[in-house]
């Protein structure tokens, strides 16, 4: 029997669950990173948005702490702001907000889990992970690594083979339930993704190759790096069939 037959037919619903729980911290600013102007609009926004355009009727929620929430309605409010979305409160760690998120979904189906500071995902890899997940049970999308990498140790370092490394994105699309039951599982610190707390309940874990252009906004130079691709894609004429 296929992850498909075991959760959910092929054309089950499909939820999205941003993740936009971040500080300034990284950033050098007092206002939270996925607050932060893009191109004219925040961050958060844009990622609503490209979603909201992949699927117009996909339901999406936002986890956002607490004493965050009051401020993204005013700025929902001054950027006329208008693409249907519902707001949950967050955790003290992602865990705890993406469960609390996974709370409010009350359907079952397929369910991609994002990060708020990645505005740049493209609508073909969202597309690619829900129909893998579909295939496989979940879908993961990753980069390779090309920098060379050296692993620490009480005897100094040793060099590691890139070639077997992949550095992991988002979205990650799971089946409502299974993800649901894998977050009912008590919180430890390796739990660094979705994915590793699906995996730490026995289920293996399906990797798809994700785009380069979906960065994690985190640092001053990343937010440089993504207004550099909107702007080249602009002149391509390519940013409006990729992202919006």
């Amino acid at each position: 029997m296929t992850p498909v037959e075991l959760f959910a037919p092929a054309k089950a619903a499909r939820h999205v669950l941003i993740v936009a729980g971040g500080s300034g911290s990284r950033m050098r600013s007092e206002t939270p990173k996925q607050f932060l102007e893009l191109c004219g609009l925040p961050v958060l926004m844009h990622t609503i948005r490209i979603f909201a355009r992949y699927d117009a009727v996909m339901p999406v929620t936002v986890v956002l702490p607490a004493d965050q929430v009051s401020f993204w309605q005013q700025l929902c409010e001054k950027y006329r702001f208008t693409i249907p979305h519902q707001t949950v409160t967050g955790g003290k760690t992602r865990f705890h907000s993406v469960k609390n998120g996974l709370e409010t979904i009350q359907d079952n189906g397929w369910i991609a889990v994002h990060d708020g500071v990645r505005p740049l995902v493209s609508h073909a890899l969202i597309d690619a992970c829900f129909s893998e997940a579909e295939q496989f049970g979940n879908a993961v999308p990753v980069i390779p690594v090309t920098d060379t990498v050296r692993i620490l140790s009480d005897n100094g370092s040793r060099p590691i083979d890139r070639q077997r490394l992949r550095l992991i994105q988002t979205p990650q699309v799971f089946h409502v339930t299974a993800l649901k039951d894998a977050y009912r599982q008590d919180y430890t610190p390796a739990f660094t993704d979705d994915a590793s707390v699906l995996e730490h309940k026995g289920h293996a874990i399906h990797l798809t190759e994700g785009n380069d252009e979906n960065i994690k906004i985190t640092a001053p130079h990343d937010l440089k790096t993504a207004e550099a691709i909107i702007r080249l894609l602009q002149k391509e004429n390519d940013y409006f069939q990729k992202f919006r």
